[in-house]
């Protein structure tokens, strides 16, 4: 699963993590908060794409044929 992760967000951001000095710990909360952020993210990005997708069927008008 870590190396799912590294994929969706990106190696660099991961070798930026693993190569600073800090404890095992941290870089674990640095990895964690991370993630949350990400799902965040998407959640955010889903719920905009489904109320334009409601406001597209809401707002939908038929168009009158010639």
């Amino acid at each position: 699963m870590k190396d799912d992760i590294e994929i969706k967000i990106g190696s660099t951001i991961y070798n930026r993590i693993n190569a600073s000095r800090m404890t095992e710990t941290e870089r674990q909360a640095a990895i964690n908060a991370m993630h949350n952020a990400e799902l965040i993210v998407d959640a955010i990005v889903w719920v905009t794409k489904k109320i334009e997708q409601f406001g597209a069927r809401l707002f939908l008008k038929p168009s009158p044929k010639h």
